[in-house]
């Protein structure tokens, strides 16, 4: 990924953790960086069980692309959220349809 991407992704994750603080009402934050685990999500925030995996970009991203990265990284039985925006849009948030209830119950 060249730099100016690198530094896109950062202020990215920087965004959506302030963006999901905002909506959801807990901290969060960019969470480390390293290969992509459950140890290293997108953003680090307080609501337990779910992995977030933040997408920003110039042209619609593929949300299924998304949801497969973070099934991929969750922890076991953590909920895959996809949270995407493209630029100067608004944040979308994206639940795979089998995993709704388990944010609600």
């Amino acid at each position: 990924m060249a730099i100016n991407g690198c530094r896109k992704g950062k202020v990215g994750e920087r965004e959506a953790a302030k963006a999901w603080a905002a909506a959801v009402g807990c901290e969060a934050r960019r969470g480390k960086q390293f290969c992509g685990s459950e140890d290293s999500p997108d953003v680090v925030h307080g609501v337990p069980g779910i992995h977030l995996e933040c997408k920003r970009t110039a042209r619609a991203y593929s949300v299924q692309r998304a949801i497969e990265q973070a099934r991929d990284d969750a922890a076991a039985g953590s909920v895959p959220v996809a949270l995407t925006r493209q630029d100067r849009g608004e944040w979308i948030i994206s639940v795979p349809l089998a995993d709704l209830m388990a944010l609600v119950d």
